[in-house]
């Protein structure tokens, strides 16, 4: 079998699918993307094009291999993302040869359901109760939320007053009976990340997202003694070889690879075994589309330390466009009470609607994140 074609498609909301095409006729999608860099990663994967084409796509360890050390330049979130999407494709191509799902060819399934959660309360945290009131009736009973809005590297207790209220009203309205994490986004610099971990210790959040940026990742272990809260991070590191920094250095509760960004799936299972031998538990982050969505529950259901799925039904970003109307098997991605079974098709057991994908790229918005600026009008962490 050999590659013939890569085919991208950029769709709304802020997303981009690739498909991947051979001369036996069988074609793999995967979702290379950056959010809000959807054209920097088009062009990584049209370069990566040069090794693929004309080769097995069976041989996913050594493209994979050729992909990160055959340019000499390696890492970060645009080419891992892209490499990301294009190892996705070539599962997706595997497991339809071999008529299994990927998670058979990764030694078989070690849960019969996984749990998710759901976002609410949008970018600018507000009408939260009102938001969890809503997906609870629909199944949910853990959800993640924006911990602040702007945050300041010194900033008032006005600002952390505000951020904990909100918290402790949900904990008022619902008790024990919901779960929910916090995402502080990297909005949170250390100076003030400790003091509203402190504060929000008594409302015992499931985790605290991100407490600090990646590039502050010193912090987690300081951080971590300073709480009991689990701290979780990860959406903004790349590959094994940046998060083996973090896992000797400690700190980390949760960890939250990207199945688009952090090298795909041959990438991500070698992270969550990392993590098993560290204790850390996995929830792989997917503020994103199908591929996506199915890519990281290969790997969540032959993980043992996969705790909890993010996904993205219903997100604030979805403007334009949702998870399942680009998908036309629906019904494998039911969930019942917050969970999901494994998806029984083969290869990512996905079916894409290629017909509206197309027609759908043809108008695809620049989906760009926000510009913040802070009161005295520098630049703000969004």
């Amino acid at each position: 079998m050999k590659i013939t074609k890569l085919t991208t498609y950029r769709i709304p909301p802020r997303w981009m699918l690739l498909k991947i095409e051979t001369d036996e006729g069988i074609v793999g999608w995967g979702e290379p993307v950056i959010e809000g860099k959807a054209r920097s990663v088009e062009t990584a994967v049209e370069e990566f094009g040069h090794y693929l084409i004309g080769q097995d796509p069976r041989r996913i360890n050594d493209l994979w291999q050729v992909m990160y050390r055959g340019g000499f330049y390696r890492g970060g979130a645009i080419l891992m993302s892209a490499m990301a999407g294009i190892d996705q494709a070539l599962w997706d191509i595997k497991g339809k040869a071999l008529g299994v799902p990927v998670y058979e060819l990764l030694g078989g399934l070690v849960r019969d359901r996984m749990k998710t959660y759901s976002w609410v309360g949008g970018d600018r945290p507000a009408d939260v109760i009102a938001g969890i009131q809503a997906l609870r009736e629909a199944g949910f009973d853990t959800f993640k939320m924006n911990g602040t809005e702007e945050f300041g590297l010194v900033d008032t207790s006005k600002k952390v007053d505000a951020a904990v209220a909100r918290i402790a009203e949900i904990r008022e309205a619902f008790g024990n009976d919901i779960e929910f994490g916090i995402d502080f986004h990297g909005r949170v610099a250390a100076p003030m990340a400790k003091v509203l971990l402190k504060e929000l210790e008594p409302y015992r959040p499931l985790f605290v997202e991100e407490p600090v940026l990646a590039e502050q990742a010193e912090y987690y272990p300081r951080l971590a003694e300073a709480t009991s809260i689990p701290l979780a991070a990860g959406e903004r590191m790349y590959s094994r070889f940046e998060f083996k920094h973090v896992f000797e250095r400690g700190g980390i509760s949760i960890l939250q690879p990207d199945l688009s960004h952090a090298g795909g799936i041959t990438e991500c299972v070698k992270i969550a075994a990392m993590a098993e031998a560290y204790d850390v538990t996995l929830a792989p982050h997917c503020p994103l589309g199908p591929i996506a969505l199915a890519s990281c529950l290969q790997v969540d259901f032959i993980s043992y330390n996969a705790v909890i799925q993010e996904q993205s039904m219903g997100i604030h970003y979805n403007k334009g466009g949702e998870v399942l109307d680009y998908v036309l098997n629906p019904e494998d991605f039911h969930l019942d009470k917050g969970y999901i079974k494994p998806l029984p098709k083969p290869g990512l057991g996905v079916v894409i609607n290629e017909e509206k994908v197309i027609e759908a790229s043809r108008n695809a918005p620049e989906w760009r994140n926000p510009l913040w600026r802070h009161f005295d009008g520098s630049v703000a962490e969004w």
